[in-house]
């Protein structure tokens, strides 16, 4: 009885929060977002208020939902904004970028007569209550035009003071919340051509303007000087020879435009190639040396005849132990070269640029990824070792095989059935190990030729990041979106050809 109750309610929550959501959403015209808001909620009614054969369902709906949210509409709304013009000021629809423009080329109308004002709240939202110099009483706010509020209360003067459903700011809270209110924007009517009311002081307001009139019917601007800002079909408006563009634009679908930017634009193409030809080589690099070293310490520590073998696996296995956004921070101090651990104590304070060189920044990098790396080749050598037949060793012995010869032949064979899936996936990882490159070198050192913050160490992933956030330039998401494909294709294209050379070694079993 108890699970059922339970069970009630939490559908009841799910179901009035679906009615929250499409009450939302038909008002913001999502017709289709409403359409799967009901399907889906009444899918998860039919699942959980049925009995027999939909008690597996039962159990996968959660994994299910969230695996949708959280990978798979994470990945079809990337791929998606790779065909946009996504970015810092193409951000929003057509309307947004019109009524921008026209509020950013506002200016206060010389002759524009005063209206006296009052400051009112209701539901968190700020209204100007108006009386202008005919007596005449009017109200509105930032999302509703003026219109008429004959039943306002007035004061001894005649100015509107208050109206019911609302509450009036005194002098106090207006002082309060001054920045909010002297933002708020009153249209006069539903034409953003036609001006609107502001306030300095939060007692007068004023007929604000723009000095540039937007034609519906032709889809153009034109400012004081005639200039005429026509629709470039890129989501802006621009003059017609492109000298000049107004600011925001809005949200268009490109095609392949951001793609062929990656490749042909020559402030991120020439970067884009090296930092490709280094991402491969860090992860390349990375596997192999912590997977040999990883694969020696589980050699050394796996001898039948080594005492304190807890003890060394412990010390081995403490890099594991940190979190690596902390340890690159660490070794990023450790490495300083003018205060470091490593120059001043261990090269008897010589000025060697570990993380300015980008030569030696790139050695650095893989060098403190192979510290926090082995650790877990050492665990997966360890149990791959401890695997295989002890009979195998005897064998060798035999037949007068060196250690060597032994383990080139038969031990890293074996080994390799049950690793190498585990290095394909180590591959993966560090081929977009974010952590290690932002925490110890960001990057840098930058490269000269570009003016987007991207340099010698900078690995694909840490590009999309600096591409997507404006480090060095404007916040490119659709940019950053398709450079994210080109990473899943080359990771997918290197895990294919890997996991198909890895099916000969199941022969060896």
């Amino acid at each position: 009885m108890a699970a059922l109750l339970v069970k009630i309610a939490l559908l009841g929550i799910l179901d009035a929060l679906a009615v929250y959501a499409v009450f939302i959403l038909v008002g913001l015209h999502q017709w289709v977002a409403v359409v799967v808001t009901v399907l889906i909620t009444g899918l998860i009614n039919w699942i959980y208020l049925g009995r027999g054969k939909r008690l597996p369902a039962k159990y996968l709906t959660p994994g299910v939902i969230f695996l949708v949210v959280f990978q798979v509409f994470v990945v079809l709304f990337s791929g998606y904004i790779a065909f946009t013009n996504y970015s810092d000021g193409h951000n929003s629809t057509k309307e947004d970028a019109v009524n921008s423009i026209i509020q950013v080329a506002e200016k206060r109308v010389a002759d524009s007569p005063a209206y006296q004002l009052s400051v009112l709240e209701s539901g968190g939202t700020y209204s100007f209550l108006l009386t202008d110099p005919k007596g005449e009483v009017t109200i509105g706010s930032a999302d509703q035009p003026l219109r008429p509020a004959p039943d306002a209360k007035l004061d001894s003067t005649g100015k509107a003071v208050g109206l019911d459903g609302y509450t009036t700011l005194n002098l106090s809270q207006i002082l309060a919340n001054q920045a909010a209110i002297t933002a708020v924007r009153v249209p006069l009517s539903d034409d953003p051509s036609a001006g609107a009311l502001r306030t300095d002081d939060a007692n007068a307001a004023y007929v604000y303007r723009s000095n540039l009139t937007y034609d519906a019917k032709a889809d153009t601007f034109t400012d004081a000087d005639g200039v005429v800002y026509v629709n470039s079909g890129k989501g802006s408006f621009a003059t017609a020879d492109g000298s000049k563009t107004l600011s925001p634009g809005w949200k268009v679908d490109v095609g392949i435009a951001n793609f062929v930017k990656a490749f042909t634009n020559e402030q991120i193409s020439g970067p884009l190639w090296r930092v490709i030809v280094w991402t491969f080589a860090f992860a390349i690099l990375s596997v192999l040396a912590t997977f040999a070293l990883g694969l020696f310490l589980a050699i050394v520590l796996n001898h039948p005849t080594l005492r304190g073998k807890k003890f060394y696996r412990v010390l081995v296995i403490l890099p594991y132990a940190f979190p690596a956004f902390l340890s690159g921070l660490v070794w990023a101090g450790l490495l300083n070269p003018q205060f470091g651990f490593v120059n001043q104590v261990i090269f008897g304070g010589a000025d060697i640029p570990w993380l300015t060189d980008p030569w030696l920044a790139r050695f650095s990098v893989i060098l403190v990824n192979l510290w926090l790396g082995y650790p877990y080749m050492f665990l997966v050598c360890t149990g791959a070792l401890q695997s295989l037949p002890e009979e195998l060793d005897e064998a060798a012995r035999v037949d007068g095989a060196s250690p060597w010869r032994a383990f080139r032949s038969i031990k890293l064979p074996l080994l390799l059935v049950s690793v190498a899936p585990l290095l394909i996936a180590s591959f993966a990882f560090n081929f977009n190990n974010f952590n290690v490159i932002y925490m110890l070198t960001r990057g840098w050192p930058r490269f000269t030729d570009t003016t987007f913050d991207i340099g010698s160490t900078d690995l694909l992933i840490t590009m999309v990041y600096k591409v997507a956030f404006g480090q060095g330039g404007a916040r490119d998401y659709g940019l950053a979106s398709a450079l994210s494909i080109l990473i899943f294709l080359l990771v997918a294209m290197v895990s294919i050809i890997a996991f198909r050379r890895t099916k000969a070694l199941e022969e060896i079993n």
